[in-house]
């Protein structure tokens, strides 16, 4: 296992057009890039794939926020600002046992969130996360 790590700075969506992106009010402070899950309440917090109750993907947070407040959580779609340069394209990402961070193998609870990929820049390839949230799966 090892954890993916994100410059907060530089998370932003790829194809603004092709993604699922929605607002959420959080139950915890969120900085951009954390994965985030769904609480009973409605809010969302930090994920965590070694904590009961926050076994679960929702998606990305676009945006950092304080408690109550709104931020952007990005279910579906490319986001660059993790660092994956050193992974192949198409490799699996997974929700990690490190609260909030994604990671290149499964953590206690296997969550998959995403895929390594590869999009035109400037004439070059660049590797980006795919993020797709599953919403229908129940995560136990």
């Amino acid at each position: 296992m090892s954890v993916i790590t994100l410059t907060a700075a530089q998370i932003a969506v790829c194809y603004p057009d092709n993604c699922e992106i929605y607002q959420h009010d959080v139950a915890e402070a969120v900085t951009r890039g954390l994965a985030l899950y769904k609480t009973s309440t409605g809010y969302v917090g930090i994920a965590d794939a070694n904590a009961a109750g926050k076994q679960q993907f929702r998606g990305i947070a676009l945006t950092k926020g304080g408690v109550g407040s709104a931020v952007d959580l990005l279910k579906r779609g490319h986001v660059e600002g993790f660092d994956v340069s050193g992974l192949s394209v198409d490799a699996p990402i997974y929700l990690s046992d490190t609260a909030g961070a994604l990671d290149t193998a499964a953590g206690t609870m296997t969550v998959q969130v995403g895929r390594v990929d590869a999009i035109n820049v400037v004439g070059t390839k660049k590797k980006v996360v795919y993020i797709e949230a599953d919403w229908l799966r129940t995560w136990s």
